[in-house]
């Protein structure tokens, strides 16, 4: 897991895009991390302006796919090779990374192709396409939102560590189902209030 040092996430300082400049529907699907390969892919979609920077679209990204822990490197690279991220104070090599937070999405061409990799060890890999045609934010969304927004998906997002609980080390079996009896009586069903089965709720 490749961290910046004392590194927080960008703060992302929202954009006066308006509904008349260009918009585009990004889908990104992702294909692979932490040494394993996802299929059927899970993806989204979403709307951004042209006039949103690649680093406003990274944060939608891992929105979209439930980023909890930000403290990671992450880059886009084009289709012509060029690589757009964050930078690593640590890295010699980092002029070879451009800004993300200086360019925007007008470099994008409709019907490119491009990757977004999260956390460069653990290497979340996606592939995204620009869709061919523009979209009117207001038709798409039903706002014109003040950064890119997810507005679509499909499949399950694994969680960036691994972890299917909230004490899974890696090791430890996953604890017995307390089939709801483990939690406050806030509704029917909960904490022995009540006793409606989840058949019964399915049954017309």
């Amino acid at each position: 897991m490749k961290r910046r040092s004392g590194a927080r996430p960008p703060k992302r300082t929202p954009v006066n895009a308006s509904r008349t400049g260009a918009w585009i529907s990004v889908k990104v699907e992702l294909v692979e991390g932490r040494g394993q390969r996802l299929w059927p892919r899970p993806g989204r979609l979403i709307a951004a302006s042209v006039y949103h920077s690649f680093g406003h679209l990274a944060g939608a990204i891992d929105d979209a796919f439930a980023r909890w822990d930000r403290a990671h490197l992450h880059e886009f690279e084009l289709s012509d090779g060029t690589r757009i991220g964050s930078a690593d104070p640590e890295s010699e090599l980092d002029d070879a990374v451009l800004d993300e937070r200086r360019l925007n999405l007008s470099r994008l061409k409709l019907g490119e192709q491009f990757v977004y990799v999260f956390d460069l060890s653990d290497d979340w890999a996606h592939l995204c396409t620009v869709d061919k045609s523009q979209i009117d934010p207001v038709e798409t969304l039903g706002i014109v939102p003040t950064g890119p927004l997810p507005y679509f998906g499909w499949g399950t997002i694994p969680d960036q560590y691994g972890r299917g609980w909230s004490g899974d080390d890696g090791d430890a079996e996953p604890p017995p189902d307390p089939e709801l009896t483990d939690l406050p009586p806030l509704r029917l069903g909960w904490g022995g209030r009540g006793s409606r089965s989840m058949s019964a709720r399915s049954s017309p």
